[in-house]
């Protein structure tokens, strides 16, 4: 089996290492995009667990410039590119009333232009049978106060999935989404909605990043070779009852 080439961006957090794991397994060539500075414990473990390569690659995914880089970068090192998964998210706690243009505009930047961007880059370099996973949110759908910016790129990206799944299809290539509920990561326990009790999350209800990583794994997989467009819950069934 040829190894597949595969992006993941927001690699260094919960859900995006989770993700990248999943992949290592199957001998993945692996680009973990970041942020965040660092990145050679994950690349180690990666490699450790069967990936046939994996670097970590520090980038701005708001900024077309890195974007277009990290996406040369997987094709130039791993000698093409099969898949991305967007994973990069931020979230900021703040009344709707007190937020700025430039909260805004952040959070858009990270959990929709960036997912934006990366596909119109693979759009243009990715081979007939590639696919494109979102990581959205059930924010997208039933969300809480505190969160709207977050909330509405959420729902956007829902959105342009459909969209991008349109015209992926005459390239060959998939796009879906999923829309993960209660999971134990860090973004998580930061809440101060969680914090203060306002939203109680049942531990039946919490999931693990393990779990998102099981379901982008299905829709990137041969198995899933029929599905382009769909946005996929994965919330234990908590939203059902919400």
């Amino acid at each position: 089996m040829v190894s597949r080439s595969v992006i993941v961006t927001g690699g260094l957090g919960d859900i995006g290492l989770a993700v990248a794991k999943s992949f290592a397994r199957e001998g993945a060539s692996i680009l973990l995009v970041d942020a965040r500075a660092g990145g050679d414990d994950a690349v180690e473990l990666l490699l450790g667990m069967g990936a046939a390569a994996a670097r970590a690659y520090q980038a701005d995914v708001g900024d077309d410039t890195a974007v277009a880089g990290a996406v040369a970068a997987a094709c130039d090192g791993f000698g093409g590119l099969d898949v991305i998964v967007n994973v990069a998210g931020m979230m900021i706690y703040k009344p709707v009333i007190d937020l700025t243009a430039a909260d805004w505009q952040r959070l858009l930047a990270v959990n929709l232009v960036g997912a934006a961007l990366f596909t119109a880059h693979a759009f243009q370099r990715m081979k007939p049978g590639g696919c494109i996973v979102n990581v959205a949110s059930v924010h997208a759908r039933r969300t809480s106060p505190l969160v709207a910016p977050y909330a509405a790129a959420k729902a956007a990206l829902v959105s342009f999935t459909r969209s991008a799944a349109i015209e992926g299809k005459p390239l060959g290539i998939r796009v879906n989404a999923v829309l993960p509920g209660a999971i134990e990561t860090a973004m998580l326990r930061a809440s101060p909605n969680i914090a203060s009790g306002a939203e109680v999350v049942d531990p039946d209800d919490l999931g693990q990043p393990e779990d998102v990583a099981a379901l982008v794994a299905f829709l990137a997989s041969h198995a899933a070779r029929f599905i382009t467009g769909e946005d996929v819950v994965a919330d234990g069934g908590r939203m059902g009852r919400l």
